[in-house]
């Protein structure tokens, strides 16, 4: 699924995916070398995307530990030292060509490559380095070995190469390079090609090119944005199917608990039965004193319970007092009823009472939303990534936790869902955010309280619009919308 991701570009995903992937391999296990190594490899290659250059290099110096085929070996050093050439350590780049170029004489896709780059690093390093030689070697090799997406690098390396020097040699290559990559269905390689023919044109092919890149760019977000979540069915039917075997194993556990423990009382009274003839004085006096000790304990317990049925009715009896005085003309805007209204909040709130912090919001966020999860009540989160909160400043961060936990905690009351699906997506300079579910929905009459006017006062102090929308006891929809900044 992580190389999935990696090839889709949906590169993040790959991050998480992958990752993830890494508590399921032993490394101390050698038939896992090969999967190890692969799945170190996509992570470099999906933080080299993600222009995270120390982290790209860190993983693949992790997957060259694993790697038991030479040739895989190669290609790795050839990965590392893409690294080293992208942050300027040209003098690395090219010591790990060398040993590239000398270990894959038999190979002449993978040597056309490393001479390719290998000429391209030193050519960086000094303007004045003549690479044309090993360019076109590379170039007539993978020619000869109709190494189609080998032929799209060394295009690539040519344009740029003579860019300076003979800007029509290079417009000639980066239009090879565009019929490859369109050959090949690269779109990355597509976009890169016309971005080299926008600069190397002139006049009405310019503006061609221009068009022609700005309508690639939108369909290549289209296809991106609609593959970021492709897995999400998948890994949420993995989750169930976890959460059911859970449920399984439990009631198998409990059998088994109630097997025993009928087999220990049988043998713990035929015991007691024995002992009792023999001890029946000695049991007369502790007997005595368990009595007074079960006394002790039971007027503990039911203080304990007179104490939990205190805080349940005062609880509940200032909710209704709230409401009550709420509904009436003369208090409606009395301030002992907002009063009245935080003491609720605070008693109902009180555990989950702390100090805000931004630091990893997506991963607060998720946490509070599934931990309304319960084995009949399934939630999927979809689109919460650590990306989408960039722009969004603290306080409306503050503000949302706060109105999603009202929503939650709505849901859980009234709705008798058994499925919640709450998805997030950034438009242009607005964020969207679906709260859907299969439950009874909203009457038809339905009187905001104060938890959802409270929660409409939220959404009004960060610009945000809220709609609700039930489908005749079918389940209940609700889209927040508000601007980024």
């Amino acid at each position: 699924m992580g190389y999935i991701a990696k090839n889709e570009g949906d590169y993040f995903a790959a991050q998480e995916i992958s990752l993830s992937a890494i508590s399921y391999l032993d490394e101390t296990k050698k038939d896992q070398a090969a999967l190890i190594s692969s799945n170190y490899n996509t992570l470099g290659l999906a933080f080299y995307q993600l222009k995270e250059y120390n982290d790209a290099l860190r993983f693949y110096n992790y997957a060259l530990k694993f790697i038991n085929v030479p040739l895989y070996k190669f290609i790795c050093l050839n990965n590392i030292a893409k690294v080293h050439e992208e942050v300027h350590n040209y003098n690395e780049a090219i010591k790990n060509y060398h040993l590239v170029l000398k270990g894959t004489v038999n190979d002449s896709i993978e040597y056309s490559r490393a001479l390719a780059n290998l000429s391209f690093a030193n050519w960086l390093r000094d303007s004045n380095y003549n690479a044309l030689p090993g360019l076109l070697k590379s170039l007539a090799i993978r020619k000869q070995q109709k190494d189609t997406l080998g032929l799209n690098h060394s295009f690539a390396q040519l344009a740029d190469y003579y860019t300076k020097t003979n800007p029509n040699t290079a417009l000639n290559y980066a239009n090879n390079m565009y019929n490859v990559a369109e050959k090949l269905n690269r779109p990355d390689d597509r976009l890169e090609a016309l971005e080299k023919l926008v600069r190397l044109s002139s006049g009405v092919k310019t503006k061609q090119y221009f068009e022609r890149y700005r309508t690639l760019e939108d369909s290549i977000q289209i296809d991106r944005n609609k593959s970021k979540n492709q897995f999400a069915l998948i890994r949420y039917e993995t989750e169930k199917q976890k959460s059911d075997n859970l449920i399984l194993q439990k009631d198998n556990t409990e059998k088994k608990y109630q097997l025993i423990k009928q087999k220990t009382i049988l043998i713990l009274g035929l015991i007691f039965a024995f002992f009792t003839i023999i001890t029946s004085i000695i049991l007369y006096n502790r007997r005595k004193q368990r009595i007074e000790l079960e006394t002790q304990n039971t007027i503990r317990e039911n203080q304990l319970k007179t104490s939990k049925k205190v805080h349940d009715v005062v609880a509940n009896g200032l909710y209704r007092i709230m409401t009550k005085l709420d509904n009436e003309q003369p208090f409606k805007d009395n301030p002992i009823v907002d009063e009245i209204e935080e003491l609720y909040e605070k008693s109902r709130d009180i555990s989950y009472e702390e100090k805000f912090t931004e630091q990893n919001f997506h991963e607060k966020l998720s946490r509070l939303l599934i931990s309304f999860a319960t084995p009949n009540t399934k939630i999927l989160i979809v689109g919460n990534e650590g990306s989408l909160w960039n722009k969004v400043s603290a306080p409306i961060k503050y503000e949302l936790e706060h109105i999603l936990q009202e929503l939650m905690v709505n849901m859980k009351k009234h709705s008798s869902a058994n499925d919640v699906l709450i998805r997030f997506e950034q438009e242009g300079n607005q964020m969207n955010i679906s709260y859907s579910d299969n439950g009874v929905g909203m009457p038809a009459d339905l009187h905001f309280n104060n938890g959802l006017t409270n929660t409409g006062n939220r959404i009004n102090s960060i610009n945000g619009v809220i709609t609700f929308e039930s489908n005749n006891g079918k389940g209940l929809k609700i889209k927040i919308t508000f601007p980024l900044t």
